[in-house]
């Protein structure tokens, strides 16, 4: 019996994701004076998009009566682009404090969400341990 769902590993892909764009939103801020910096950044829906257009649905069966989908999971493993397009100072360096500060505080609320979900996960594994006390 496998006493995690799917959803789990995918939550846990999630976070990896949310993990690697701090890392590069940090790159991005610690940089942001070196010249000719280029900014990066994670592009995690296009990555998510296509990881839902090469994979099928799969799900968690509770139920023989349960209509069946594909088990087949493929890695989920989001890209590090380099914005070469753009100059916002004279030395070369594209970083905008602003918007590196705002992604970093979106960034933070997907991860609480992530991690509060894969709690809740662990206090259902829990409970059940616990016979429902």
């Amino acid at each position: 019996m496998n006493i995690f769902p799917q959803s789990f590993q995918q939550l846990e892909q999630a976070l990896s994701a949310a993990t690697l764009k701090q890392k590069v939103i940090a790159s991005n801020i610690a940089n942001v004076d070196t010249p000719n910096y280029k900014s990066k950044s994670v592009d995690f829906q296009a990555t998510l998009q296509q990881a839902l257009e090469n994979q099928s649905v799969t799900s968690y069966k509770t139920n023989e009566k349960h209509l069946p989908f594909s088990s087949e999971h493929s890695a989920f493993n989001p890209k590090i682009n380099t914005n070469n397009e753009t100059k916002f100072k004279p030395n070369g360096n594209n970083v905008d404090m602003d918007y590196e500060m705002a992604q970093l505080a979106k960034n933070q609320l997907w991860y609480n969400a992530v991690t509060d979900r894969v709690n809740g996960h662990f206090n259902s594994l829990r409970t059940v341990i616990n016979e429902g006390r």
